[in-house]
């Protein structure tokens, strides 16, 4: 289940891009790989983070992962429904358990990163 409008991380995040605006989550193989998350660490709305700069982290049964911006910019929103609800990134980590948006500083820096096909090529290698 990886969706074709997505850019992707070699860290496992996702970003969806609208104009100079964007969402970003972590994906599938990532929350599969976490197991049940209990904790999401969100950023502060108005910080500001460098393309590949941790902004938060999720916390799992298994383990803690710092969680990287896949580009540059600064947040905008948060989703305060994980505080209550964190299991939302394993249920939909693409639609509901997103977790914060982003004002990008440059639109183009998404469009580096890896398209779904390389993103399940890159993980097929992976394991």
């Amino acid at each position: 289940m990886v969706p074709d409008n997505l850019r992707y991380t070699k860290d496992h995040e996702w970003i969806r891009v609208d104009g100079d605006t964007a969402v970003v989550g972590i994906t599938d193989h990532a929350q599969q790989e976490l197991g049940d998350i209990v904790f999401v660490e969100l950023p502060k709305v108005g910080a500001a983070f460098e393309q590949s700069a941790t902004f938060g982290s999720v916390e799992s049964v298994k383990a803690v992962s710092d969680v990287y911006s896949p580009a540059s910019g600064e947040v905008t929103e948060v989703n305060t429904s994980l505080a209550d609800a964190p299991e939302k990134v394993n249920s939909d980590p693409y639609g509901e358990g997103w977790i914060m948006k982003l004002r990008l500083r440059d639109p183009q820096q998404a469009s580096e990163l890896m398209s779904a096909a390389d993103y399940t090529a890159y993980v097929g290698a992976e394991t």
